[in-house]
């Protein structure tokens, strides 16, 4: 049985960082995709950043390119989203999510969710 725990939200300053993880049991990575999702109070689910199976190469949506860092510890069976220059617009829930393979717009597996807020 497939169980996601994400840890690490909190509330942080504009330019300010955040690392989430997510404790992951049931899969091995090397055969499962592994993503971070997000979504703020009256928006839809956003996809923020994953990374393949099999790849050790994250994947970003434009909006936090360059900020974000998707990168998973086999050692500890953990995914970590590092969270750099944090924006308002970054306050959400994130949720880790994981499938077989491939990740899609709507994976099978997901955590309960850890709330990032951002002032400024």
């Amino acid at each position: 049985q497939v169980q996601l725990v994400e840890s690490g939200g909190g509330s942080v300053q504009a330019g300010g960082s955040l690392r989430l993880s997510c404790a992951a049991a049931g899969l091995m990575f090397h055969s499962y995709c592994m993503a971070w999702f997000r979504q703020a109070p009256g928006n839809e689910r956003e996809w923020v950043a994953d990374i393949e199976s099999g790849s050790s190469t994250g994947r970003y949506a434009d909006s936090v390119l360059g900020r974000f860092t998707v990168s998973l510890d086999d050692a500890r069976n953990t995914l970590y989203l590092q969270m750099n220059s944090l924006k308002d617009d970054d306050t959400a829930m994130y949720y880790c999510a994981a499938d077989r393979w491939s990740c899609g717009a709507s994976p099978r597996y997901w955590g309960q969710g850890t709330q990032v807020s951002v002032s400024s």
